[in-house]
């Protein structure tokens, strides 16, 4: 990604020593990674952290996994903050048997553009470089 790296030149000429005048070239040169592109990694992990959670979930959910498992109980725990607002959507998941449980699904996909659109708004005020 070319583009998230500023590099800044420095350059001196024509040093005056004495009576010598010295001609010297020296570059330096910076790379950095911008503010903005720091901020959308963030948000990209975040985002990703949340969706691997809810898609154990979905996977839990698929095999019928049993809730009194402390591992099950903390992945339901967890990750039925972010389920929560779309239960009822599609029914009640039925836990302990195997159930394709739709409402994390749809939740997965809206946190999914969720992600990519917040990430995408830090690049509406950058300059876009012609191809």
């Amino acid at each position: 990604m070319e583009e998230d790296r500023q590099t800044t030149e420095v350059r001196k000429t024509d040093e005056q020593v004495g009576n010598t005048s010295i001609h010297r070239r020296t570059v330096q040169q910076q790379t950095a990674v911008s503010s903005i592109v720091i901020a959308q990694r963030v948000i990209y992990y975040v985002g990703g952290v949340i969706i691997a959670l809810l898609l154990v979930r979905l996977l839990l959910q698929l095999l019928g996994a049993n809730q009194g498992s402390d591992f099950v109980g903390f992945v339901y725990g967890l990750s039925g903050v972010f389920v929560a607002p779309f239960n009822g959507i599609f029914g009640e998941p039925t836990f302990g048997q195997s159930h394709f449980e739709t409402s994390a699904l749809v939740a997965v996909i809206v946190y999914g553009l969720i992600t990519v659109g917040l990430a995408k708004l830090l690049t509406v005020t950058r300059p876009h470089e012609e191809i």
